[in-house]
């Protein structure tokens, strides 16, 4: 006679957030108002990267982590770009530089000193100029080394030798609508990519051809994001057609129906997915929510697992 296993077995079942103190708080911090649907903020191992508000411009704020507490108004930014900043993203392979893209249409990579910013950074190392509107995306190569993609509002995708400031690969005409969000495979040969016009497509850059594609992967209008798992599956997030939120999991050699799909509640913010591959644990939450929900990811059915929520009392920003 077999027992059924109740419990599933997981390293990571009881897995809940809370929050640090106070003193390991950053206060202070006037998180950037506009209405774009990234992260505005993003870490590694030595600094944390916040997009501000700025007059006249666009900026971000990069902090020591050990500098908690309260953050002076006249703290130095890396402020070179003429309009608001959308987007930053860390270096993998350098943890002193960082790329920023703007509504003033370039995109900037600059190196932050050894200790933090003394003084205003205004001289980035290196100006990438080639999108004919804002560039609302930036994600470097998981594993080459100065290759950094970009996608812009004029629906283009462009990938870049930072160190020659070149054009590697202009990717133009394989999206008819703004990209919503942009993501690597682990290895860095293929990426995938969610589009307003509500298809999820997988690109191979060097030969610039959609590999796989899945139209409707979600019914709604709101805006999907799609990011790629560790094992090559694709992970995305959007509305279904009564403005529920909806997850998914696909496997990218049968992009016919989902491995798995849930929906959550009826809130309109973007859902944003984080993952950690270490783990295989997806972190999803929205700006205007005030919970983050745990996912974990397995090769057997369900395929997609609810962990736990973190709920906390005010609503995020970024």
């Amino acid at each position: 006679m077999s027992f059924r296993k109740v419990v599933r077995q997981s390293k990571v079942r009881h897995v809940f957030g809370q929050p640090v103190e106070t003193e390991q708080c950053y206060d202070d911090i006037r998180v950037s108002r506009v209405t774009w649907d990234s992260t505005f903020c993003t870490v590694n191992p030595a600094f944390v990267a916040i997009i501000v508000e700025a007059s006249g411009g666009g900026a971000f704020l990069v902090l020591p982590l050990h500098k908690t507490g309260r953050i002076d108004k006249s703290y130095p930014t890396v402020c070179g770009h003429t309009g608001p900043v959308l987007d930053i993203d860390w270096c993998p392979h350098n943890d002193h530089v960082i790329a920023s893209g703007s509504e003033d249409c370039t995109v900037m990579v600059w190196q932050i000193p050894e200790n933090g910013l003394s003084q205003p950074l205004t001289e980035p190392v290196v100006v990438l100029e080639g999108h004919s509107k804002r560039v609302g995306i930036i994600t470097w190569h998981p594993t080459a080394r100065n290759v950094l993609l970009s996608a812009g509002c004029d629906n283009v995708v462009l990938i870049w030798n930072v160190g020659t400031a070149e054009e590697l690969y202009r990717l133009d005409g394989l999206h008819p609508d703004l990209i919503y969000s942009v993501s690597w495979s682990r290895d860095g040969a293929r990426f995938c990519t969610a589009c307003k016009d509500k298809s999820v497509r997988v690109i191979d850059p060097r030969r610039g051809t959609v590999v796989a594609e899945k139209e409707r992967a979600h019914e709604g209008a709101r805006p999907m994001r799609a990011i790629f798992l560790a094992d090559g599956k694709i992970f995305t997030t959007g509305f279904s057609r009564m403005s529920e939120r909806q997850l998914a999991l696909w496997d990218t050699d049968n992009l016919e129906e989902p491995m798995g799909l849930q929906e959550l509640d009826s809130s309109n913010g973007a859902l944003l997915p984080f993952y950690d591959p270490d783990t295989n644990v997806v972190y999803v939450c929205g700006k205007g929510d005030s919970s983050i929900r745990y996912f974990e990811i397995t090769e057997e059915p369900p395929y997609i697992h609810f962990l736990n929520t973190f709920t906390s009392k005010e609503p995020q920003r970024g």
